[in-house]
């Protein structure tokens, strides 16, 4: 099962793939990622069948199409240039959906309050974020990861780092209109 909590950022020289929790834990709920838009599934890879559930997700969201990734210093190439890319703050123009098959890492999505909330994932667990969400992903101290990407359309990857481009991107407007502007009635 997924667990999230707010990101201790206080100690710059600690390793990203460190859980960076303050002391005491400051948690945040699925309940608290749903109001942001970060959908979440947890499928059970080890049940015969668990593609069934996956391919009912797809069916429903209209994800046409899949890839599979390997982040390990073993299977991918340019492994830590990778990890670099991957960990700098950036959007995307359509949902990023991951099924996480084995390994575990962590999703770093922003709060209304523009603070890091950290997403821990492992195996059975499938997350969505929404278009337009800052966000960044890193492994765990495991270093280890496969995931199955899944697409509404052709297989691509295309992160927009954060500038003041991205804070005018049409994507993101409507995500702060969708879901940070309620997110915030709702603390009112």
């Amino acid at each position: 099962m997924v667990s999230a909590w707010y990101y201790d950022d206080s100690d710059p020289s600690l390793d990203c793939r460190e859980p960076h929790q303050f002391t005491p834990n400051r948690p945040v709920s699925l309940e608290q990622l749903a109001k942001l838009g970060v959908l979440y599934w947890h499928i059970d890879v080890t049940e015969p069948g668990y593609m069934d559930q996956v391919n009912s997700i797809c069916a429903e969201r209209q994800y046409q199409n899949r890839d599979q990734i390997t982040i390990s210093k073993e299977k991918l190439p340019n492994y830590e240039e990778k990890l670099k890319i991957f960990f700098t703050e950036h959007i995307h123009e359509d949902e990023e959906i991951r099924f996480i098959l084995e390994g575990s890492g962590y999703f770093d999505v922003r709060s209304p309050g523009d603070e890091w909330i950290r997403i821990a994932c492992k195996a059975s667990d499938m997350i969505i974020l929404p278009a337009g969400m800052y966000h960044r992903f890193t492994l765990d101290t495991t270093n280890y990861l496969t995931a199955m990407r899944l697409f509404k359309e052709d297989p691509k990857w295309t992160p927009l780092n954060r500038d003041e481009r991205t804070d005018v991107n049409q994507y993101r407007k409507q995500y702060l209109d969708t879901f940070i502007k309620q997110a915030e009635e709702t603390r009112k």
